[in-house]
């Protein structure tokens, strides 16, 4: 089973290959749930009413406080190149809940009731950031691409993360979004978009983003992190990987 539809801002895609209607429905409305929740252009979020100090009983869910916990936990982790407390002081938890979804939805397909439990092949993919488990279709497993951010069409890189989540962070699709914040009215142009494979999405995606916000240095950042490999593209075109990421290259 296979199916993308637009949410959160952005296509997500389901695949579960032995997988059936009911497990792709709960997958999304799962992911439809979770930006209910966490939009910061919804005005009724919880993300907008604890900014606004009129949350229901004064207390965030349990939710809330898991990914404002780590949020607060990769800030520190990262010297504080991630950051979700925009300058105008909205905090704002948008980069670090695609990946917190993504991961969460994954848990649901792993965890699906029925003869033999959950599914053990399966890709999640919103935005390009992904979780995937076991094979796809053919037997063969997950493969993922990795677009040139110098032309859309072309991709530069195939992968396998076996089991592992991938994401990357670039400003060629949604351009300066992303921003430094100990020095937030610095353009990030040096690199154009660094890509991370981890244990888990999250773990790609919190890091991934942080990497970015360093620039050039945020190869080397990767390269000093356990359990995380990177692949960096420059504005000068020219491209740098950790030590392991090739071990995870099929072309």
């Amino acid at each position: 089973m296979h199916a993308t539809r637009f949410l959160m801002g952005m296509p997500v895609t389901v695949d579960v290959p032995q997988g059936s209607d009911e497990v792709i429905e709960a997958a999304f409305a799962r992911f439809a749930e979770i930006e209910a929740r966490f939009s910061t252009f919804r005005p009724e979020s919880e993300v907008v009413r604890f900014n606004e100090l009129r949350l229901y009983q004064g207390e965030p869910s349990p939710e809330l406080r898991e990914v404002l916990a780590l949020a607060e936990r990769t800030r520190r982790e990262t010297d504080g190149y991630f950051d979700i407390a925009r300058p105008d002081g909205f905090l704002d938890p948008t980069g670090i809940v695609k990946g917190w979804a993504i991961r969460d939805v994954a848990r649901l397909i792993e965890a699906w009731p029925g003869e033999g439990g959950g599914f053990a092949d399966y890709l999640v993919d919103a935005g390009g950031d992904i979780q995937c488990r076991g094979n796809a279709p053919d037997g063969e497993p997950w493969r993922i691409g990795i677009r040139n951010p110098f032309n859309a069409m072309e991709i530069v890189k195939i992968v396998a993360p076996r089991d592992r989540g991938i994401a990357t962070s670039g400003t060629s699709a949604r351009g300066q979004h992303i921003y430094d914040p100990h020095a937030p009215g610095r353009k990030i142009s040096d690199v154009l978009s660094i890509t991370v494979i981890g244990p888990d999405v999250l773990e790609a995606d919190r890091f991934a983003t942080a990497a970015f916000a360093m620039g050039e240095d945020g190869i080397r950042f990767i390269e000093a992190q356990p359990g995380l490999e990177g692949y960096v593209i420059g504005a000068d075109r020219v491209a740098i990987q950790t030590t392991g990421f090739r071990e995870f290259v099929i072309s």
